[in-house]
């Protein structure tokens, strides 16, 4: 199904061409929803970029830089995720209305999301001065912790330049629009290497800053970010009817509270879920870490691994929520219904793919990240069992953000927290540890380490894909006889 631009037609982009085959209508969803998310998928990857760039940088200068690099980068990663997942409430607000060829509509809701990131933003800052604060309670040499916590402080003040990017980011994405999200990711990678080249090392008469120069450098890309999308967002011709910056109205700038209420009541059980997630696989580290370097190393190897992969279905996933939102805001509930549920058996075949690159090339992946045989070949344990929830894993994540489009939040987030923090720890706990006082029909012979916690992620996984297939299918199944009665911006949430 080909995409529409919001100045080439105004037909209703949720409309079917009626193909004569359905390997010919799905070919077309298919070859529309991967025109949507290539550009998001290196977008992501640059974003990624970034911090193995300040990593390796860093690294390169000494052992105790790369320790601030390492805990001022996990403390702004955690932070921005959660802001990624507050900020996404706008996406299918967006959709919807652009499905609906609403266009007037979608300028005032995204000035909304730029207030909120304007709040939001605020309380990032706070929240990051408090880790910062908190720091000086933590196990480390003198140095390292105080330079962590003037890190943390600089790259705060880039927060609230990352909560508005992602206002301008859920909005272009949710009209398809993501090829200008690429060009600014790539600008802001090369900006962040050349940033990164002359402060950490003082090339070209600058002062040699080590790891603090990974600070400054992370927080003029966050304002790179917004003043690029910004701009062409406000100059750009393919958001020419539906810029929230365009001069042709009068901006109307004031706070409109219910909408601000409508935001936060979708946004904030997503961003408790990116929190938990996060902290769930941040916390895994951290208990890990009492089993030595080996271990540490080998949990750190398959998981740089995984997250580079999981960009694909990620990417894909976005452009799920844009497709779907936009055919449930024409009112075509069944083109919602088909591409959601396209999007999930995508989804599962490039799980399938990836399980067999993991479960098959194992061994060569672990050996290219690393030239240790003990590091390698446990690292090789790990991604057999990453493997077995590839599968999971993507589904997952694009059912729930199916789900996310139409304005269903809550329960997926309760699923997340039962899965991750009710099942994959614990048991990674009891696996990994293996804790004197458990019976003896469930201890382990010995405590399993880092394969205890993998493990623990394999059954928690697939409680969370299955959960989001039955609430997707729910969903969907509920809104095809009445969603045409239902106005456009409105919509409840489970």
């Amino acid at each position: 199904m080909p995409e529409i631009s919001p100045i080439a037609s105004t037909a209703s982009p949720a409309q079917p061409s009626s193909p004569t085959s359905p390997w010919l209508r799905a070919l077309r969803e298919l070859a529309a929803l991967w025109k949507v998310a290539w550009p998001i998928l290196l977008g992501q990857l640059a974003i990624m970029g970034m911090s193995t760039i300040e990593v390796a940088m860093a690294g390169h200068v000494s052992a105790p830089d790369l320790a601030v690099v390492s805990l001022g980068v996990s403390t702004w990663n955690v932070t921005i995720i959660t802001i990624m997942g507050l900020m996404m409430s706008v996406a299918p607000l967006v959709a919807h209305a652009y499905g609906a060829r609403d266009l007037d509509e979608i300028p005032g809701m995204v000035r909304q999301a730029l207030w909120k990131a304007v709040f939001i933003g605020l309380a990032g800052m706070l929240v990051m001065w408090l880790a910062a604060w908190a720091l000086q309670w933590l196990t480390a040499e003198a140095r390292v912790r105080e330079q962590a916590q003037h890190f943390i402080v600089i790259v705060s003040f880039g927060i609230p330049a990352f909560a508005g990017y992602r206002a301008l980011y859920s909005y272009s994405t949710s009209i398809s629009q993501t090829k200008p999200i690429m060009v600014v990711s790539v600008g802001c990678l090369l900006l962040n290497a050349l940033l990164n080249w002359l402060l950490v090392f003082g090339n070209w008469g600058l002062p040699a800053l080590g790891g603090m120069g990974c600070a400054w450098a992370t927080l003029a890309c966050a304002w790179f970010n917004l003043l690029g999308l910004g701009l062409w967002v406000r100059y750009g011709a393919v958001y020419h009817t539906t810029s929230p910056l365009r001069e042709q109205t009068q901006l109307n700038l004031r706070l409109h509270w219910p909408t601000q209420r409508q935001l936060m009541r979708l946004g904030l059980p997503i961003g408790i879920t990116f929190f938990a997630e996060t902290c769930a696989f941040s916390l895994i580290g951290i208990l890990i870490a009492r089993f030595g370097s080996t271990e540490m190393a080998a949990h750190q190897v398959a998981l740089n691994f995984i997250s580079i992969v999981f960009m694909l279905p990620l990417s894909l996933s976005t452009a799920v929520l844009a497709r779907v939102g936009q055919a449930l805001g024409a009112g075509t509930s069944d083109v919602a219904r088909y591409r959601a549920w396209l999007g999930v058996v995508l989804g599962f075949i490039t799980g399938c793919v990836m399980a067999l690159v993991m479960g098959l090339g194992g061994s060569h992946i672990a050996s290219a990240y690393t030239a240790d045989a003990a590091v390698a070949e446990r690292a090789t344990v790990l991604l057999g069992i990453a493997a077995l929830f590839q599968v999971f894993d993507t589904v997952q994540v694009i059912a729930s953000n199916a789900l996310r489009s139409y304005k269903v939040t809550r329960l997926p987030m309760l699923l997340y927290l039962t899965a991750f923090w009710g099942v994959s720890l614990p048991l990674g706990c009891l696996l990994g540890w293996a804790p004197k006082w458990l019976p003896s029909w469930m201890h382990p012979a010995q405590p399993l380490g880092a394969v205890g916690f993998w493990v623990g992620l394999a059954v928690g996984l697939p409680i969370a894909a299955f959960g989001m297939i039955y609430l997707l299918q729910r969903t969907a199944r509920r809104t095809l006889p009445a969603l045409s009665a239902l106005p456009t911006a409105a919509g409840g949430h489970a």
